[in-house]
């Protein structure tokens, strides 16, 4: 016999023993008022080279293209704040989520476990597990779930822990009560736009991904734009800034996950950075998403900073 109600609270649960901070569910239904923010967003061109956030654009709205019957979609925090920063030390600087071992591998266990658990407790579901590798609009879902709302840099915000956490995703053919969304607590607040080197939020609430330092350092393929010379600030994978910024992520908790600790990295400075062989980056890197940029790539990055330093 269905019970969305307490079926939710099982989740709920489920969530909480397997580590996850927070909890929301939302109904799973075509995203209206998402569908016209992306379609104008595209059509600015601020998706830049990445080709794939062009593609399958209804599955990215609409839950049930991705999961046949999809009644509910479960969102999930889960912290990845680390107890240094090791941006601070006068090195090159990576953003926090990619000091230890590649998120993916790490939420998708928990996961696979989640769903495994769902199933035992409450009964036989189809669904499908995301950990940022499907067309789903993880932040939207999540705002509409509850857990937080879209700061002005376009990232979810949360009262209790910031923005500095992982977003992973169940859409499965349950039925379950819903969470309802919370108001917007940026305010009249303006730092992460007004901290961005590169001026990549032209307005609140909207990033224009091109000019994201992001995405420069890891999705972009071809040689970083000469105007962006000097104006990196020492990031060569990702970017923490607007992050860093924000009152939210003032007073933060550390994470208790020890796959996220730094393996072997933190105690570069500049010098063992700009001599890194492909030796040592395969063997420090081998687990982490700092792999994403490949060698070439990060390479490229400290190359361009470097020269901006000149």
């Amino acid at each position: 016999m269905s019970d969305p109600k307490a079926h939710a609270q099982k989740i709920r649960s489920i969530s909480t023993s397997l580590g996850f901070n927070y909890c929301g569910i939302s109904k799973a239904e075509f995203l209206e008022e998402e569908a016209p923010r992306l379609e104008e967003w595209l059509k600015r061109g601020y998706q830049g080279k990445m080709g794939y956030l062009e593609r399958n654009f209804d599955k990215r709205l609409d839950p049930t293209k991705l999961v046949p019957g999809a009644k509910s979609v479960i969102s999930l925090i889960y912290n990845y704040y680390p107890e240094k920063d090791h941006g601070t030390a006068g090195s090159f600087k990576i953003a926090k989520y990619a000091y230890g071992k590649d998120y993916h591998f790490v939420i998708k266990d928990k996961l696979k476990a989640f769903y495994s658990l769902i199933k035992e407790k409450i009964g036989q579901t189809d669904g499908r597990i995301f950990v940022d590798s499907a067309p789903v609009h993880e932040r939207a879902w999540a705002a509409k779930s509850g857990l937080g709302w879209i700061g002005k840099n376009s990232l979810l915000l949360n009262r209790q822990m910031g923005s500095f956490f992982f977003l992973a995703e169940l859409i499965v053919d349950l039925d379950l009560e819903p969470d309802g969304p919370i108001g917007d607590y940026c305010g009249t607040c303006t730092a992460c736009m007004e901290a961005c080197p590169t001026d990549a939020m032209p307005e609140p609430y909207v990033v224009d991904g091109s000019r994201c330092i992001s995405y420069l350092t890891i999705e972009l393929k071809d040689n970083i734009p000469g105007d962006f010379k000097g104006r990196m600030d020492d990031w060569i994978f990702g970017c923490d800034i607007c992050q860093d910024v924000c009152p939210w992520n003032s007073r933060l908790k550390p994470h208790s996950e020890r796959l996220f600790q730094p393996q072997g990295w933190e105690s570069f400075r500049k010098q063992d950075w700009i001599e890194i062989t492909e030796e040592v980056f395969q063997k420090v890197f081998k687990k982490s998403a700092v792999k994403r940029t490949k060698f070439g790539g990060l390479k490229r990055n400290i190359r361009h900073i470097s020269d901006s330093e000149v």
